[in-house]
């Protein structure tokens, strides 16, 4: 049942998966090598809104300073309707980088 709930990546929700918020920039680098050096084939990035330009520096200094055997291998935008506090709904721009080696 669950392999049946991956995505085109192969990765199922959750598996090597860093989802990019508030912490500082190198938190989710260090996330992202770790994971790579702990036997993961892909790491995916996850953001949602103004988070999207760190998921972004993320990959730019994990390739560029870190890892320069890591791949791009796709990057998804898309946009999520979310429910706000007085129940009113607004839309949020998202991003899905899917790195490898």
């Amino acid at each position: 049942m669950e392999d049946a709930q991956a995505n085109e990546t192969g990765m199922r929700m959750g598996e090597n998966t860093i989802f990019i918020g508030r912490k500082p920039t190198m938190n989710y680098v260090l996330a992202a090598v770790t994971q790579f050096n702990s036997g993961a084939s892909e790491v995916a990035l996850k953001a949602r809104g103004n988070s999207i330009s760190k998921a972004v520096d993320v990959k730019e200094i994990l390739i560029n300073r870190f890892m320069p055997d890591v791949k791009e291998r796709s990057i998804r935008t898309s946009s999520e309707e979310l429910v706000n506090e007085d129940g009113t709904k607004s839309k949020v721009s998202a991003i899905h980088i899917v790195l490898g080696k």
